[in-house]
């Protein structure tokens, strides 16, 4: 069975997170991605947080898979060469660079189109055209800028980051879609374009609900939905809200069975309106449902800590799977708290390819997280990362070196 990209071939020179996110989602798409790397270092991932000496770190593993690994030295003429020539064969060259890298290699926008008009050149840059675009950016620093750290947490505390990568593989996923997008305009213009995906940009999408929260703040002084609603205050900008969903339909992270003991024994319950008569038989306070002060969404609202308080005393005398399959049969929505243990060992995350064991010849065995998107025409079979270098004479022979010329280059040390 074919791939939806197939055909395709991207020169990555990316690496950290961001960048390779978004190789290797399209590289499960099938296309042929060749990831440019310095002889002899590699992406600095390869040797960050290893768990095992001397062996690929898992976090270049779980980034890089699907993909060719060629070495070559940029700053040697005839590695230039090379470079120039594997421009000349690619659709699409995607890079994280620090702005202005790109450059001052002697690639800029203008000689890349001399080389190849159809060239599509995809960026992920930590900010777009303003006074920080010069400036660099990691994860954390793209939550906080983005908007996300100072809606996160609890009102009494500090700024809060999230687990989740939103900062790097969150925009490395927004830079995916603006290169088959541009791939798309291709096959009707004929042309190449620029496609720029900001770290600050792509967490702003993402906290667009916070964005919505803030023009309603400034309208109506306060938002009914919010934990501080009725007794707390609140200030001009967007607090943070704890565990509240964001939504029209108000949830709580509830304490479970076993949370004396197990930090994640806990679940998240909504109180969706369609079912609140049937939460309310479930904890046993069926006259809820009937009560003024509860019965409606809006009466509820200054209730709602003593409501979730109730019906936590409930959740703590089952656990986290027993609450969810009692709730389920009511179409009441809740979800357990899950660890990455739990996630690690779940049957059916590793059915659908979610979570997926791969064989490494220096690591071994190892998981990883499959791909997300899941399409019936192309499905997608997660491979290994490549060695340091592992396909250098490979591509370099289907760029028509013959074996004499790659010699002659590797002894110059131009890859």
């Amino acid at each position: 069975m074919s791939k939806a990209l197939d055909g395709v071939r991207i020169l990555d020179f990316t690496h950290v997170q961001s960048g390779p996110t978004c190789t290797q989602l399209l590289a499960w798409f099938g296309a042929d991605v060749i990831k440019v790397e310095r002889a002899g270092a590699g992406d600095i991932t390869r040797e960050q947080l290893r768990d095992i000496p001397d062996v690929d770190s898992l976090y270049f593993t779980m980034l890089n898979h699907n993909k060719r690994s060629v070495t070559i030295d940029t700053k040697n003429p005839e590695g230039k060469l090379v470079l120039e020539a594997l421009i000349q064969k690619c659709d699409v060259l995607v890079e994280n660079f620090a702005p202005g890298a790109l450059d001052r290699m002697g690639f800029t926008w203008e000689r890349i189109q001399e080389l190849n008009p159809r060239m599509i050149v995809a960026s992920v840059k930590g900010f777009g055209p303003g006074p920080y675009e010069d400036c660099k950016v990691y994860e954390n620093v793209a939550q906080c800028a983005g908007g996300a750290a100072s809606t996160t947490g609890f009102d009494d505390g500090p700024p809060v980051v999230s687990g989740a990568q939103i900062g790097d593989s969150g925009t490395g996923l927004h830079l995916a879609l603006g290169i088959v997008t541009a791939l798309y305009q291709r096959t009707l213009t004929g042309r190449g374009q620029k496609v720029l995906a900001a770290m600050q940009d792509g967490v702003l999408n993402l906290c667009r609900v916070k964005l919505r929260d803030q023009q309603r703040l400034e309208r109506t002084g306060t938002m009914k939905e919010y934990p501080q609603y009725p007794n707390g205050t609140f200030g001009e900008a967007v607090p943070r809200a704890g565990n509240a969903s964001g939504g029209g339909q108000p949830g709580w992270i509830l304490k479970c069975k076993g949370w004396e003991t197990d930090p994640n024994a806990y679940i998240y319950f909504i109180t969706q309106a369609p079912v609140w008569a049937k939460i309310c038989n479930v904890i046993g306070k069926e006259e809820w449902a009937t009560d003024p002060n509860y019965a409606t969404p809006a009466a509820r609202l200054p209730h709602l800590k003593d409501i979730f308080a109730e019906i936590e005393r409930w959740t703590m005398t089952k656990t986290k799977f027993e609450a969810m399959q009692i709730l389920n049969k009511y179409d009441i929505p809740c979800g357990p708290i899950l660890s990455m243990k739990e996630i690690a060992e779940e049957p059916s995350l590793r059915k659908t390819g979610t979570i997926v064991e791969v064989d490494h010849p220096t690591r071994g065995k190892y998981l990883t997280v499959g791909n997300p998107i899941k399409l019936s025409d192309s499905p997608t079979e997660v491979k290994r990362s490549p060695l340091l270098g592992e396909h250098t004479d490979e591509v370099m022979t289907e760029l028509g070196y013959s074996p004499e010329q790659i010699s002659a280059l590797r002894t110059a040390g131009a890859i």
